[in-house]
């Protein structure tokens, strides 16, 4: 069900969509919810809180308009390209940084962000620095309207084929080591999972599809810049759509990015540049996690759970006669029970006695046949009739 619910909606937002501007917020929500389910491979799974997602989305982006402006490359050969570039250059960083857990990894992470920032601000040959890099549209032909239809479409793909993935992760084998690893990964690693290995195979599958939706962005908006590409307000955005939505779950980051992602663009258009929006998303996050601490879904799914348990288990009132009633049909089905039993076992005894006698009467009777014949022939004892009392007798004997 809430595969069609999405594919429907993901289908028909654009013809309801009033004006370009809603759709091309649709695209930001879009991507932003693409980001946090790449998060969730390394967030959901193993645990590790990364706020240097936003520096693998700027990689993605920049090398993908690199690869168009600088390679002459097709739009989206060079988008596949710049996502194996990352993927490749995520070994590395994966080894360096996931050595280390807690808080020193998050720390690790922010460095990535703010050392990706300074290079490509400073490297203005390359990237263009401070300028900004514009990347040209693929399909220059279609106006910004139909532009913005045709990437909320491709966006909706990609959210689709990421959601796919980590299903598929979760119910695998290598799924089942990540969850071990999450719970204990000092158990797991003397239980024989090979934690690292696992922890650096999800790095580098999560930074593909944050490769992919930072690439993907590039396409669709055009336009660069540094500040914005490499910036750790958009891994705090990530982490916190997953964890509002749900971190362990598929359709947690995909809720906390309607919610967030919808949030701000809405108070960016009420207070404009201000700082009042970044005010307004605390407020509105703070909200969510008191009351709901755990994520939207699971506490969903919690208060479902807690509503079936109560129906199900729920005392019903009766009153004094009905309960009379009830132990007076008890008492009468115990004793009817005990007395088909009773009934039941002197039935048996009474067979029984029957058919051992049943048994013995007919050689009985042939004995004494034959003895009366034996004695007629011999004379009866000097050949004297039998009186009645020694034909009685023999037939005691």
């Amino acid at each position: 069900m809430p595969v069609v619910v999405l594919a429907v909606a993901i289908l028909s937002f654009p013809s309801l969509a009033p004006n370009p501007y809603i759709l091309s917020s649709g695209i930001v929500v879009l991507n932003y919810a693409v980001l946090a389910t790449a998060w969730n491979f390394v967030g959901g799974f193993t645990g590790y809180i990364s706020l240097g997602h936003g520096a693998l989305a700027g990689l993605g982006g920049y090398a993908t308009g690199l690869l168009v402006t600088k390679a002459g490359m097709p739009a989206f050969v060079a988008l596949i390209a710049a996502a194996v570039l990352v993927a490749a250059l995520a070994v590395p960083l994966g080894m360096a940084a996931l050595r280390v857990r807690g808080a020193s990894f998050v720390i690790v992470s922010i460095a990535l962000v703010l050392i990706l920032l300074l290079v490509f601000q400073s490297w203005a040959s390359l990237t263009g620095g401070s300028r900004g890099l514009v990347v040209p549209r693929p399909f220059p032909s279609l106006l910004r309207p139909e532009h913005h239809r045709v990437f909320f479409f491709l966006y909706g793909g990609l959210l689709a084929l990421a959601l796919l993935t980590w299903w598929i992760v979760d119910r695998s084998r290598f799924g089942l080591g990540l969850k071990a690893l999450r719970e204990d990964e000092d158990k797991a690693s003397a239980l024989g999972t090979p934690t690292f290995t696992y922890k650096l195979i999800v790095f580098v599958l999560s930074a593909t599809f944050t490769a992919l939706g930072g690439g993907l962005y590039a396409l669709w908006f055009g336009d660069l810049d540094p500040v914005f590409q490499f910036s750790v307000l958009t891994g705090s955005y990530l982490v916190l759509m997953a964890l509002l939505g749900g971190v362990r779950s598929l359709y947690g980051p995909l809720v906390g990015a309607l919610v967030v992602g919808t949030a701000l663009e809405y108070f960016k258009g009420s207070f404009g540049n201000t700082p009042l929006h970044l005010v307004a998303t605390g407020v509105l996050l703070a909200v969510v996690v008191l009351v709901m601490p755990d994520g939207v879904l699971p506490a969903l799914a919690a208060g479902w759970s807690r509503l079936r348990r109560t129906s199900q288990t729920s005392i019903r009132e009766v009153t004094a006669a009905e309960l009379r009633d009830q132990r007076t049909s008890a008492a009468s089905a115990a004793s009817g029970s005990a007395r088909s039993a009773d009934s039941a076992g002197f039935a048996g005894s009474a067979g029984s006695a029957a058919s051992g006698a049943g048994a013995t009467s007919p050689g009985t009777d042939a004995g004494v046949s034959e003895r009366a014949s034996a004695h007629e022939r011999s004379g009866g004892g000097g050949g004297k009739p039998d009186s009645p009392g020694r034909r009685d007798q023999e037939a005691r004997r």
